[in-house]
């Protein structure tokens, strides 16, 4: 079996948040594996010992400079990269806003974070990192919240 075969097996577990402020999306412009500037909702992989909750805030944080409460679950979303090569399981997270913190260093690979609207971000498929992205925003728009209290940790204290 070819490593790109075992990858796309083995999905990579990411969390992906979704904040939104006065009618406007959190969103990052980021350079993808491929160099292209893209635009992606804060995202990233769950570390070793790490909840997917505890994920959501650091990615975003990490990534925006935003502190943010999560709220809900909306989704959880398997994806292959159409070459093959990774595949990936995002747990959506809605949260809100708390606090911003314009000096923090923003992760490697991440241009700027933006706030967007849905009719901003429309007709920009190409931009996107995945379809993930648009499919994320959709699902919270049509309303899609699940208790955080679905998402399950049984890792030690």
């Amino acid at each position: 079996m070819h490593t790109s075969e075992i990858q796309a097996q083995r999905p990579r577990v990411t969390v992906a948040t979704l904040v939104e402020r006065e009618g406007r999306f959190l969103f990052v412009e980021e350079i993808d594996p491929r160099g292209r500037l893209v635009i992606n909702q804060p995202a990233g992989h769950v570390e070793g010992g790490e909840t997917l909750v505890e994920a959501a805030r650091r990615e975003t944080f990490e990534e925006t400079g935003w502190h943010i409460q999560p709220e809900h679950l909306v989704g959880i979303y398997l994806w292959n990269r159409p070459d093959g090569t990774a595949s990936y399981c995002r747990v959506a997270i809605a949260g809100r806003a708390e606090s911003h913190d314009p000096a923090a260093p923003l992760d490697a690979g991440i241009q700027r974070a933006l706030w967007l609207t849905p009719q901003e971000l429309a007709g920009r498929e190409d931009a996107l990192r995945s379809p993930m992205v648009r499919r994320c925003l959709e699902d919270y728009l049509a309303g899609e919240r699940h208790p955080l209290s679905v998402l399950k940790s049984m890792l030690a204290a």
